[in-house]
């Protein structure tokens, strides 16, 4: 996660709070079916986790061969989960960051109401690489959020959503979104047709059990679905650290990650993750730190969340 580019960021994306208040189509009639989960697979979460935050993986910069490696494995998920590729021609999208070979990861799940547009799910697999000799892993940050978007994928390939679902695993987030911003220039999912971003960074650890989705400022209508979910929750799930406070700005998340385009490009999102800890961006934030009972209930409060959204997030008019 790079929350340093969020702060020079503060004030960005104002201008599109057309997007703060739902679709008319969401105020009458909208399906609010109270879709439930049950608990992930909490020894799969770990070996994902533990392999991509693995020493030879190199810390998975961006165009490094860790970072080739993880694509590897990552199109190797995807495939073992039956999550057929976006594209026609298989799982990558290549793109240049600062004359680097990065890819995105991109899966599809076909919904079954195709007028209900596109919920996109984004975790970024990079991170810091090797510096001066030393791996850092990126553990928490964020192959945590890669092993829960796997979670989440293997899930809905079983279940048939309302929504199509893309899965991204992104690259280049730690360069300055630059997977994100790829995936949107790229036009291989329309603008229009996305009613959602849901975007998963740094989801494991946090002492106090607190999970934060961020992004309900910018869509108060998101709120009732997220607390039907927190109700649910057994860790604590809350909301905030999504508007720019001028006495701490690096409070305001808004372009911490992978949903920062998506928000400048109009789309709604929920950000879901953990406030910083002292491993961050460090050689330390390795496997063996992570929380693990913190982690599991983190991810099955994730999967109900989606699962939750799918059913009861508005259609966009224009597909209506």
């Amino acid at each position: 996660m790079s929350r340093a580019i969020a702060a020079a960021a503060l004030t960005l994306g104002f201008f599109l709070l057309w997007r703060a208040d739902p679709p008319a189509s969401a105020t009458a009639g909208a399906p609010q079916a109270r879709v439930t989960a049950g608990p992930v697979d909490r020894a799969q979460l770990m070996r994902d986790v533990s392999t991509l935050g693995d020493p030879s993986f190199e810390g998975r910069a961006a165009g490094s061969p860790g970072g080739i490696r993880a694509r590897r494995w990552l199109v190797e998920q995807f495939r073992a989960a039956r999550i057929p590729p976006l594209a026609a021609s298989g799982y990558e999208q290549p793109f240049t960051a600062d004359g680097r070979s990065a890819a995105n990861i991109l899966g599809r799940i076909a919904g079954r109401a195709p007028d209900a547009g596109v919920i996109v799910l984004t975790a970024h697999f990079d991170h810091l690489g090797v510096r001066n000799g030393v791996v850092y892993p990126g553990a928490d940050d964020n192959a945590s959020g890669v092993a829960a978007l796997l979670a989440a994928g293997r899930d809905l390939a079983k279940v048939t959503p309302r929504h199509s679902f893309v899965l991204a695993a992104l690259d280049a987030e730690e360069m300055g979104q630059r997977g994100a911003k790829a995936l949107l220039a790229s036009g291989m999912v329309p603008r229009r047709t996305i009613v959602l971003n849901i975007n998963l960074d740094m989801v494991s650890r946090s002492a106090r059990r607190e999970l934060f989705a961020a992004g309900t400022s910018y869509a108060p209508w998101l709120v009732p679905i997220l607390r039907d979910v927190q109700g649910r929750s057994s860790i604590a799930v809350r909301f905030g650290h999504d508007r720019p406070t001028p006495s701490r700005p690096s409070d305001d998340w808004t372009h911490a990650s992978d949903h920062g385009p998506f928000h400048d490009a109009g789309i709604p999102f929920v950000y879901f993750g953990v406030e910083d800890h002292p491993d961050y961006h460090k050689p330390t934030d390795t496997a063996d730190r992570i929380e693990r009972a913190f982690f599991g209930d983190a991810v099955d409060t994730i999967v109900d969340a989606i699962r939750s959204l799918d059913a009861a997030v508005p259609a966009v008019p224009a597909l209506q």
